[in-house]
């Protein structure tokens, strides 16, 4: 079933999409967007369409200046602020949830998980670093998210590939030939379809093991 509402927020209103399961959900994976696109992203929507066959609710979330049809997103500052405002419509729904996102969302997810009590953070191409800019390193947000965490990175990531990351309390999942949107060449070993299954299923397997 899928149904969407609009919560407001001291920065607009944002939106919120959920996919959820047949039955009772036992947690709910909060996905927000990146600086450069919406949830139409392909690996927030495969895991949209495949975990509530495991019993988790998916919230897509629009930041605000994406349902106003801005182009550009505002400092890291004002993100971490709206996703503060909408957090409390997430935890009504009743189970734990799990904090993530792709790229930027990934790391507002990271930066406010400790404080509003995220019972875990799925980081999906995670920005270490600016493109070619390797000394502009993030790792400190990912390292302080302070609870469970999964990476999951494209093998050709400019943002920052698998082997770049710092050890930590966190596990790493690549998605072989991706890049920062999970997109691998034609000429790849493996297929589209394939690479986010490796997305789907790495979450999948991840969740199933939270408690």
């Amino acid at each position: 079933m899928t149904t969407t509402d609009t919560v407001p927020t001291g920065l607009g209103d944002a939106r919120i999409t959920w996919y959820e399961p047949g039955g009772a959900a036992r947690l709910v994976l909060a996905l927000g967007h990146g600086a450069g696109g919406g949830v139409e992203a392909r690996d927030l929507q495969a895991l949209a369409a495949a975990l509530p066959a495991a019993g988790v609710t998916v919230a897509l979330v629009e930041q605000p200046w994406r349902v106003a049809g801005k182009k550009l997103a505002p400092a890291p500052k004002r993100l971490d602020e709206a996703w503060r405002d909408l957090w409390p419509a997430l935890r009504a729904a009743g189970p734990p949830v799990v904090a993530g996102g792709r790229s930027a969302g990934a790391r507002v997810a990271c930066r406010t998980a400790g404080e509003l009590g995220a019972r875990a953070v799925l980081a999906l191409s995670f920005p270490l670093h600016p493109p070619g800019r390797p000394e502009k390193s993030r790792a400190d947000e990912l390292l302080g998210a302070g609870v469970p965490t999964l990476v999951v990175q494209g093998g050709n990531d400019p943002f920052g590939g698998p082997a770049e990351f710092p050890a930590g309390d966190h596990e790493l999942v690549e998605v072989p030939f991706g890049d920062h949107g999970f997109a691998v060449p034609k000429r790849a070993p493996l297929t589209q379809e394939d690479a986010l299954g490796v997305i789907t299923g790495a979450v999948r397997a991840w969740v199933e093991g939270l408690r």
